[in-house]
């Protein structure tokens, strides 16, 4: 038998126990729970069949009374004696996407970003769209380009047209960004022509990760009118190998900063899904900002109503994404086109003046959330570095 252990203020204690997929050298890839600095492996742990397989889905879709028991077992099991060869460390395993992704859907829930693009795109009009305050504003991404945290991440190419262009020409993006968001995966899906109203969040939603939605903003601006983003979005998406589940999150659970005007009723009543989980953004190993979920003016609760009602079905492995994470302040912006306006502000990074992203970059972004008794949960970290267009 063998003992887990847990370093004193580990963001990965018992509060926490994140799901994620993992493999050793050559074996195959199955279910394990991260605790500590090790991966405890739940086959092996519950003797359950359903951790044996490659992705959380089948678990998923158990259902939350299920996650609910699970938790609880898990939680009695690591704080014993556990079986041999149930612990790994977390440094001699390769993590993997933890689910199979279904549909992905990215929102734009930050009043902030969304009012920074505005005077940057549109400096002589109203930084918000009529629209962006009766309903979380979206767009359905490319699920198959989904990545997890380490992926490299190719420099897209496509049409771009600087302003002082006559032409649109072809080739690699030249303001490659990033985009600090939170995911969440749905675990138990909707049959077509229902609706999932804001009251049944957590019984739908398992948990929720880091995502870096990677942007060729050049690319994006040329093609984004009328129908909005699609190259400049779809070549990478980079998630964290870590599920935190819901019921890790109760602590973090505060009020939206607040609505005005009131949204309409089927909205209404999502409000006490704020979240207060704060981001850290590297930018090859330097820290430049720290983005706060607790200012996003939709609530996920929010996103996941609108996203069916008009009758859309979900699925287990569906996901949503917040859209970029900003503040009010501009240490607490979650994209480069906002912390350097637009590339005219340049900031310093490893002693340089630095705007958009170069070839050999890494960027690495991370989160922690209030836990109980002032422990702190962790998502771990959701990483990726440039390479050179093809």
């Amino acid at each position: 038998m063998s003992v887990v252990e847990i370093p004193d203020g580990s963001p990965f204690g018992v509060e926490n126990l994140p799901y994620g997929v993992f493999s050793e050298a050559g074996g195959r890839p199955r279910v394990g729970v991260r605790v500590g600095d090790s991966v405890v492996d739940l086959s092996v742990l519950l003797g359950d069949e359903v951790f044996a397989e490659p992705a959380l889905n089948p678990f998923m879709a158990q259902g939350p009374a299920r996650w609910a028991e699970v938790r609880e077992r898990i939680a009695a099991a690591v704080t014993a004696d556990v079986p041999d060869g149930a612990v790994h460390p977390v440094r001699d395993v390769t993590l993997h996407l933890p689910f199979q992704v279904g549909d992905y859907v990215d929102y734009y829930a930050s009043e902030h970003h969304a009012s920074n693009l505005g005077r940057l795109f549109r400096p002589d009009a109203e930084p918000l769209f009529p629209n962006w305050k009766h309903l979380p504003v979206g767009y359905h991404g490319r699920s198959g380009t989904v990545v997890v945290s380490g992926t490299d991440v190719v420099r897209p190419c496509g049409q771009r047209k600087a302003p002082d262009e006559q032409a649109p020409t072809y080739g690699p993006s030249r303001r490659l960004d990033i985009e600090v968001e939170f995911g969440f995966v749905v675990g138990v899906g909707s049959e077509l022509g229902d609706r999932i109203p804001v009251e049944a969040f957590a019984e739908h939603v398992f948990g929720a990760f880091l995502v870096n939605d990677w942007s060729a903003r050049d690319i994006q601006a040329w093609e984004y009118v009328p129908l909005g983003p699609y190259l400049g979005k779809s070549f990478a998406t980079s998630i964290s190998p870590w599920v935190v589940p819901l019921a890790a999150l109760q602590e973090a659970r505060i009020p939206l900063p607040g609505q005005d005007p009131e949204p309409l009723d089927y909205l209404r009543g999502g409000g006490d899904w704020g979240l207060d989980v704060e981001f850290v953004v590297e930018w090859n190993g330097e820290e430049v900002a720290r983005p706060p979920y607790r200012e996003m003016y939709w609530s996920p609760a929010q996103m996941l109503a609108h996203m069916t009602v008009n009758g859309a079905s979900t699925r287990t492995g569906d996901f949503f994404a917040s859209g970029t994470v900003s503040g009010p302040e501009k240490r607490q912006r979650g994209a480069f086109i906002e912390l350097t306006w637009g590339g005219r502000e340049p900031i310093q990074v490893k002693g340089e003046d630095r705007t958009f992203l170069l070839d050999g970059d890494e960027i690495a972004i991370s989160a922690t959330a209030p836990g109980p008794d002032g422990a702190r949960i962790g998502f771990g970290e959701v990483t990726g570095t440039v390479r050179p267009a093809r």
